[in-house]
């Protein structure tokens, strides 16, 4: 029996999201394998095996379709006799996460900010104002971890082995034609920052926005925004968090 773990990367290497989930995988081990998952390119382990995760499972085709992402996590989580399976709560995990719950007919734990042990996963509830321990009852548990919450755990671990994986994940519904970042400034995403500045309409106007991209340079944070700044084209709607935006911690 193992741990699976997806592991988002970028330009080859595990993002901040991807190095928190194997922090949290490995930490809820309680001494089975912790297993990586890793799709499209990898340069050596991607940094996972300072996380204490020894095996890297690498199928390398990118792919962006969460329907194959889906086949492919139940594929190895398959293989691997995995009872417990972890995505970041990104974009991407929140689609990949469910679908693959059905398939394997495991229960499913959005949202999971801490370590509680066993089947038991604690998780935010009513928008953060309470939080709630949820026990999981089937054989197989499929979580979310959100962004931020756990945090990454180096344990100076030497680099893990990386072994080729293939699975049968059927054709993709959708093509990325292109890629091209709205922003160029070299900012951490939102829901990978450690410090955030934010504001809202009390700024007055675009013009006075400078303040907080200084404050924010300064302190080496992400700029953030309220709804109707965002609403009003003050600021990207990338930039909105809150209840109906991207969730920070």
């Amino acid at each position: 029996m193992s741990v699976l773990v997806y592991i988002p990367t970028h330009d080859g290497r595990a993002t901040n999201a991807g190095l928190e989930v194997a922090s949290y995988a490995n930490a809820i081990s309680s001494g089975s394998d912790v297993v990586a998952l890793v799709s499209g390119d990898l340069s050596g382990d991607g940094g996972i095996g300072s996380t204490g995760v020894s095996r890297v499972l690498h199928y390398a085709t990118d792919i962006n379709d969460n329907s194959q992402i889906s086949k492919l996590v139940t594929s190895a989580a398959t293989t691997e006799g995995a009872h417990t399976i972890v995505f970041s709560g990104n974009n991407e995990g929140k689609a990949a996460a469910p679908r693959v719950a059905i398939s394997m007919n495991a229960g499913y734990v959005p949202g999971v900010t801490s370590v509680s042990g066993g089947k038991s996963f604690t998780r935010n509830v009513f928008s953060g104002k309470a939080t709630a321990v949820v026990d999981v009852n089937a054989e197989v548990s499929v979580v979310t971890i959100t962004p931020n919450s756990f945090g990454i755990k180096d344990q100076g671990a030497a680099d893990a082995s990386v072994e080729a994986f293939s699975a049968e994940v059927g054709d993709s519904k959708v093509t990325l034609n292109s890629f091209t970042p709205t922003s160029n400034d070299g900012s951490v995403p939102l829901p990978e920052a450690v410090r955030v500045v934010s504001a809202g309409r009390g700024l007055k106007g675009p013009e006075n926005w400078g303040i907080v991209e200084d404050l924010a340079t300064a302190l080496g944070a992400t700029t953030a925004c309220s709804r109707p700044v965002g609403d009003m084209g003050w600021r990207p709607h990338h930039e909105h968090v809150g209840q109906t935006g991207i969730t920070i911690r």
